[in-house]
């Protein structure tokens, strides 16, 4: 095994172009923690996040980006038990204390230290990656590693917004926004197989029929007609029961208005601004509920691995690139020209 490895790295903030791909020592893996070969690695809107930088939080570059990733374990540090080398796994993204009340009732999020890779610590873009043993969770055998870097971070995050806070039921009605994105293409899916109707916003009409495709019941091109205006007309005016939100500032006062009464609006990120208006007295009168989540826990994440290799939910890869394309998914991202993941292999 070779002592050096290839990595992307965020050096300073920039657009795409500060990206680059530099070798860097061979990490090696500490007590209770393993090394993992990346076979392949998630993309996602946070990379973009962390490359241009965030208002009021000071990130500890450079940096290697990626939060999501699978692979084989290569080494095994001491006191590692239940994972050994060869053993092929995915990433989960977070990591917490492992010991307050938080992560011991199963909400890791809401732990005091809780960080994800990627953003608080070097990331998954690298040849090799040191992670504690408890982020190396059992790839099934017929999920392939391309699957298996495309799921853990928006999957969980989806299903943690639908299921566990806003405790989606069967028959309810649910927008999905941004429905060819990550988040979006994986809420399209649970949602679905939950039991809900499936309304979802894209943009441009060769996404609404991949959306279509996923289990979609209506597909509404935000670019061709307005949201607020068609949610109401295909829900003859009540309103859906959940808006699954992560565009922010561009969708928010509409995706309010959008709501049932008694509705609930989850929100997981402001891709498009973070100071959104909210007018109180719709929140108030119909008695709707703003829920923020972030991330969700292993046991989720676990949960979301069985039913995709039971292929109930299906991962949805876009396109796979060299790292040396890295640069170019970030672009590609930012343009809305992707359905699904971009993934990226050494």
């Amino acid at each position: 095994m070779t002592m050096t490895m290839r990595a992307v790295v965020v050096p300073r903030h920039g657009g795409p172009e500060v990206l680059e791909v530099v070798t860097r020592p061979r990490p090696a893996p500490g007590a209770g923690e393993v090394l993992l070969q990346v076979k392949a690695a998630g993309v996602n809107h946070l990379d973009t996040f962390v490359r241009r930088g965030m208002p009021g939080i000071t990130l500890p570059l450079p940096m290697i980006p990626g939060s999501d990733a699978s692979g084989i374990v290569a080494a095994a540090g001491a006191g590692v038990s239940g994972v050994k080398e060869g053993d092929r796994v995915f990433v989960s993204p977070g990591y917490s204390c492992e010991r307050c009340r938080a992560c011991l009732s199963g909400n890791e999020p809401l732990c005091r230290f809780y960080g994800l890779l990627g953003e608080h610590r070097d990331g998954t873009q690298a040849e090799y990656v040191v992670l504690r043993a408890s982020q190396a969770l059992p790839l099934p055998d017929n999920v392939s590693f391309e699957e298996g870097a495309a799921f853990p971070l928006v999957f969980l995050t989806a299903w943690h917004m639908l299921v566990a806070r806003a405790g989606l039921r069967h028959g309810e009605e649910v927008l999905v926004h941004a429905g060819g994105g990550g988040v979006g293409s994986a809420a399209i899916q649970i949602a679905r197989l939950l039991g809900a109707r499936v309304l979802t916003t894209v943009g441009g009409a060769e996404k609404a029929a991949k959306a279509k495709a996923l289990g979609a019941d209506e597909v509404i091109d935000h670019r061709a007609s307005d949201f607020l205006a068609e949610t109401r007309r295909l829900t003859g005016k009540r309103g859906v029961d959940i808006v699954v939100e992560n565009v922010g500032q561009e969708t928010w006062e509409k995706s309010l208005l959008a709501l049932a009464k008694g509705g609930r609006l989850v929100t997981c990120g402001a891709t498009t601004g973070y100071e959104a208006k909210t007018d109180l007295r719709h929140l108030f009168f119909k008695g709707l509920s703003l829920l923020g989540s972030t991330m969700g826990s292993r046991a989720e994440l676990l949960e979301i691995a069985g039913l995709v290799a039971a292929r109930r939910l299906r991962p949805i890869v876009d396109r796979v690139l060299p790292f040396e394309q890295a640069a170019e998914a970030h672009r590609l991202l930012a343009a809305r020209a992707v359905f699904g993941k971009i993934l990226l292999t050494p």
